[in-house]
């Protein structure tokens, strides 16, 4: 069956995968409320398209913190992702490469640092936790620092596992054959069988909940490189951010894997593109299956998305080329929505160009030729 869509790679992981796999990757918390919901808040965003504009040449290229990227999708961080794929973070990070795009790496990677700098050039980030001994942290970003890598995007919805029923019931832990390669050498690569979730478990004994901001100040004493703060939901932590030195804020609420009932990433986007007020990008990580859920993120003031579950299923499905042909449909969907919206580059892509229920039904601009 020839894929369309990204959407369709789903079913095919979900027939590949072990179910304590799959289960994994595709679960979210509690009622899984805000996991449907991270789709379903697009579809109530429509577009305003501008007519009779010349679009016979798109630019999608953009820039995020100073690195030229091909397109404003990114790869969000996701972990061991050698459970899908026996290439698993290798594939990933050449596909992105490849994509012309920036990949984000997880600290629970089943490949380290070291090993997906291997795989040859690429603007990579770094997905950190914050282990409640700050040794491992500092050796840990030293080494992404060492491996080229370009940033340090810090998770900061996580001091507790959020409560994921799916990995409960089928006592998920990480395969035998398999570590999480970053913390092999600190005795931290390993999970234990638990009661519940494995990982539940692990991240209770090792991820410190005293986390806050002052560890966002200390993480710029011990690094050069910028950091961006990852799962801000609100204005108020978005201001909070920005006194704290963040480089960048990404919106997300960590796939819907965390605390259910929290709104969807579009639909807390806006309320932290404001309070931002352009001192610092904001992107948005969660929901994303479609170019037209890139351009509504982009016309609500996103710099750009990051996608998490579309690349391990894809990568399940296809290894590499999975993830290749992932990023190249979104690309594609995403180029034919400026055209069909009228906008030849990124920064033409405003506001104007998409309505939301919260809008006024009046106030809308007079046409400009």
């Amino acid at each position: 069956m020839e894929i369309t869509n990204v959407t369709e790679y789903q079913a095919i992981a979900k027939e590949k995968l072990p179910k304590m796999v799959y289960d994994y990757y595709a679960s979210g918390a509690e009622d899984q409320w805000t996991l449907a919901e991270n789709r379903n808040a697009f579809s109530r965003i429509l577009f305003r398209p501008r007519i009779l504009i010349d679009v016979s040449k798109i630019d999608m290229s953009t820039s995020v913190l100073g690195f030229k990227i091909s397109m404003p999708i990114m790869i969000a961080p996701t972990a061991m992702q050698k459970m899908a794929h026996p290439e698993g973070e290798y594939a990933t990070a050449r596909a992105a490469s490849a994509a012309g795009t920036i990949m984000t790496l997880s600290s629970w990677a089943t490949s380290s640092v070291e090993e997906v700098a291997s795989t040859g050039p690429g603007i990579r980030f770094f997905q950190l936790y914050v282990y409640k001994d700050r040794n491992v942290v500092a050796q840990l970003v030293r080494r992404a620092e060492r491996a080229g890598f370009k940033a340090i995007a810090l998770t900061v919805d996580t001091p507790r596992l959020g409560r994921r029923e799916a990995d409960i019931k089928n006592r998920f832990t990480l395969p035998p054959f398999l570590t999480l390669k970053n913390f092999e050498g600190l005795d931290l690569g390993k999970m234990d069988k638990a009661d519940d979730s494995g990982l539940a478990s692990y991240v209770a004994g090792q991820i410190d909940r005293s986390l806050s901001w002052k560890d966002v100040k200390w993480l710029q004493t011990i690094t050069s490189l910028p950091i961006l703060v990852k799962g801000v939901l609100t204005a108020e932590d978005t201001r909070l951010a920005l006194e704290s030195g963040a480089a960048g804020i990404i919106v997300s609420n960590h796939g819907a894997r965390q605390l259910d009932y929290v709104p969807s990433t579009i639909m807390a986007l806006e309320e932290v593109v404001k309070a931002a007020q352009g001192r610092v990008p904001v992107f948005l990580d969660g929901g994303v299956r479609r170019g037209t859920d890139v351009f509504k993120a982009l016309a609500l003031g996103a710099s750009g998305i990051f996608i998490g579950r579309p690349v391990v299923f894809s990568l399940a499905a296809e290894g590499e080329a999975g993830v290749r042909k992932v990023l190249q449909m979104l690309h594609d969907e995403f180029e034919l929505t400026m055209a069909l919206s009228g906008c030849r580059t990124i920064k033409e892509i405003t506001r104007n160009h998409i309505v939301t229920e919260w809008d006024a039904p009046h106030a809308l601009p007079a046409a400009r030729l």
